[in-house]
């Protein structure tokens, strides 16, 4: 089977070719475009999208030895994410599917982010707990089969990926946030400081990260002087703490078999490694499936294995982005 996927829910531009198990993919990243204003602007990043995504596509197509025609299938991103970067995919996708009359498959970004695991870790025990943490997600869902989704908690304010990024900026960290925390992080004390852990008592599986920037910002009004490292350290272990603890808390309520990480987030050392070191403490063995690091940040790789799980196409004339799709 061969699938094109595209991927432009934010400021990727991200393109795939999957070959039955082979898999190809080319990404245009606009991180130096938005170091810029230290932030994603929608509509730079919508630009950006159709000045790159056809000539993507036809090096992929060229990379491949593929036409339009041999395609089996155009898998695409219809949402979540920013409207009009999701515009520029979702138009170029149906664009092409009908030019070259083969059938679309609308594809959740979110499921991406899980099925980014599947790439190279195809075989998954079932009921599984899927922990997505990304710049503008932070979810946990119960899949009791493959590409079932029941959703149990998510964040209610900022994500863990957006604490980051917004605490670096705080920090006058560079852009994107997140791996310069991580980054220095390996140089500081985690125990230096006690930053809050949101919710992690609640006794339920939301989240809540926006407090946890506020505490960063009047901590280092208050304390200028404070050693950046520690900071980071500190600041990662608080983040980390509670996503590794709510998560250990829905293995053990809903007896999985498997923990599958995935998202931006997925990508931080302490977060990998806490989660390997609790699932040792778990009575039942449960595996750990956590995506290669090129396929933790948004991919059209991980948007052709989502289109895997699925068989029926969608109606081309009614695709259409959408924003604020839940998964379940």
């Amino acid at each position: 089977m061969n699938i094109l996927a595209i991927e432009t829910s934010c400021d990727e531009t991200s393109v795939a070719v999957m070959q039955d198990d082979k898999i190809s993919y080319l990404t245009a990243s606009q991180i130096d475009v938005h170091k810029l204003t230290g932030g994603v602007v929608p509509e730079v990043a919508a630009r950006e999208h159709v000045q790159v995504i056809m000539p993507l596509i036809e090096q992929i197509l060229k990379q491949t030895n593929l036409t339009g025609q041999q395609l089996d299938r155009i898998a695409v991103t219809t949402g979540p994410g920013l409207i009009t970067s999701l515009m520029v995919g979702v138009e170029t996708a149906r664009t092409l599917s009908y030019s070259w009359h083969v059938p679309l498959f609308s594809i959740n970004h979110i499921e991406g982010h899980i099925a980014a695991n599947f790439i190279t870790q195809p075989n998954i025990e079932y009921p599984a707990i899927a922990l997505v943490v990304s710049g503008g997600h932070t979810e946990l869902l119960f899949m009791p089969k493959p590409a079932t989704y029941e959703l149990i908690g998510k964040t209610r304010d900022d994500a863990a990926g957006e604490c980051f990024d917004k605490t670096a900026r705080i920090l006058g960290l560079a852009y994107p946030g997140g791996p310069e925390i991580s980054k220095l992080a390996t140089q500081g004390n985690a125990a230096a400081f006690h930053f809050p852990r949101p919710m992690l008592d609640s006794g339920d599986y939301s989240f809540s990260f926006s407090g946890l920037k506020t505490a960063v910002l009047y901590f280092k009004r208050d304390n200028p002087n404070a050693n950046l490292n520690d900071i980071c350290a500190s600041l990662q272990q608080a983040i980390v703490d509670v996503l590794v603890k709510k998560t250990m808390k829905a293995i053990k309520q809903y007896q999985v078999k498997t923990l599958l990480v995935g998202g931006g987030v997925a990508a931080n050392p302490l977060l990998r490694q806490t989660c390997r070191d609790a699932l040792q403490c778990v009575s039942t063995p449960v595996t750990l499936c956590i995506p290669a690091l090129e396929y933790c940040t948004d991919n059209a790789a991980m948007i052709a294995a989502a289109c895997k799980l699925h068989n029926e196409p969608a109606d081309l004339f009614s695709v259409q982005a959408d924003p604020n799709w839940e998964l379940t």
